[in-house]
C-alpha cells in the first residue's frame, strides 16, 4: 500500500523527520539497518511513508543517529501521534471531488477486512442507487459531477470482494439495514445484494437481529484491515462527522478486535441471515400492498 501525503499527513511528517536525520548525518540505509533491528528494506518503506515504525524503532533510530534530546523529543511526539491520525473532511476533500480512490488503495493493501457498520450498509455491498442516494446526503454536498465520480468509484471498489484471494468480513446491525435513503424498492433491492454477495466463498455477512441481547456496545461503525504484507501492521479506520480517524498503536487495534468479537457473539450468519433478510423483506412487502 502507497498511501498519499493527503490522507496520511502525520505518517509523511515522521517519514520526512527520519530521512532527514538520516541525511543529516552522512549514514547510508544499509549502515543504519546493521546499527537498529530494522531491515535495510523497511527502512526504505519507512523513509517513503510506506511504512510506519514502532516508538522503539524510531528511539533506536534516534539514538544510532546521536541525535539531541529536543530532535529525540519530537520525533517521539510525530511517532505517537501517527499512531492515531485525524484528517478532518474538509482537508481529506480539498482539492479532490472524493475520497473513493483513497479507501480502495487501503483496500488494495489488505488481505483482510473486518467491516462493522450501525448506521448503513457498508461501501462494499452497496447497489449503485443506494450509493447515490448515501453519498447525496454527504456534507458539505457533492456538485453533480462529482457526485457521480463518487459513486462510479465506490462500485469500481467492489470488484475486490470477488476476488478470491482477499476474505471480507461485515457485521450490519438491524439499524443498518432498516436505514432507508428513498423509496422501499431501494431498500428491497439492497437487500437481495447483501444476500447475493454473502453466498461468494471469501465473504461472510453477520446480521445483528433487532431485540439481540447486548454483549457490548458500539457507538459507531469501523474498519479492521490486516495486509497483505506480514512487515505491515493492522490498522482501524473510523468514519466520524467531521473527520477520518486512522488507529494503528497495536493496542487500540486490540480494543476494536475485542470488540469486534463481541459483535459477531450477537449476529446470525449463513442460512439463519438469509432467512432474516427474507423475512425483513416480506415485512416491508406487506406494508405497501
Amino acid at each position: 500500500m502507497e498511501p498519499t501525503e493527503r490522507v496520511v499527513t502525520g505518517r509523511m511528517r515522521l517519514a520526512a523527520e527520519l530521512r532527514r536525520l538520516r541525511d543529516l548525518s552522512g549514514m547510508s540505509g544499509r549502515e543504519l539497518a546493521k546499527l537498529i533491528p530494522v531491515s535495510q528494506s523497511k527502512i526504505s518503506r519507512i523513509e517513503s511513508g510506506q511504512a510506519l515504525p514502532t516508538l522503539p524503532e524510531v528511539t533506536e533510530w534516534a539514538r544510532a543517529l546521536h541525535a539531541p534530546e529536543e530532535t529525540m523529543a519530537r520525533l517521539v511526539f510525530l511517532t505517537t501521534n501517527a499512531f492515531t491520525e485525524i484528517q478532518p473532511w474538509r482537508e481529506l476533500l480539498s482539492g479532490a471531488g472524493h475520497l473513493q480512490d483513497e479507501v480502495e488503495q487501503q483496500e488494495s493493501g489488505a488481505r483482510t477486512i473486518r467491516t462493522l457498520q450501525v448506521a448503513v450498509v457498508p461501501g462494499l455491498l452497496q447497489t449503485a442507487d443506494y450509493a447515490r442516494r448515501l453519498l447525496g446526503m454527504a456534507e458539505p454536498p457533492y456538485v453533480k459531477e462529482d457526485l457521480s465520480a463518487a459513486v462510479a468509484a465506490r462500485l469500481h471498489r467492489q470488484r475486490l470482494v470477488f476476488d478470491e484471494d482477499r476474505q471480507f468480513e461485515f457485521l450490519i446491525t438491524d439499524a443498518a439495514l432498516r436505514w432507508q435513503p428513498g423509496p422501499v424498492n431501494v431498500l428491497l433491492a439492497q437487500w437481495d445484494r447483501i444476500a447475493s454477495i454473502a453466498t461468494l466463498g471469501n465473504v461472510s455477512i453477520g446480521l445483528v437481529p433487532r431485540g439481540t441481547r447486548a454483549s457490548t456496545t458500539v457507538s459507531h461503525g469501523f474498519a479492521i484491515y490486516d495486509p497483505a504484507d506480514e512487515e505491515h501492521l493492522p490498522f482501524v479506520t473510523v468514519e466520524m462527522i467531521h473527520a477520518a480517524v486512522t488507529v494503528n498503536d497495536p493496542s487500540d487495534v486490540a480494543l476494536y478486535e475485542k470488540r469486534w468479537a463481541l459483535v459477531c457473539e450477537m449476529a446470525i450468519f449463513d442460512d439463519e441471515a438469509q432467512r432474516y433478510l427474507a423475512k425483513l423483506a416480506h415485512e416491508v412487502r406487506s406494508t405497501v400492498t
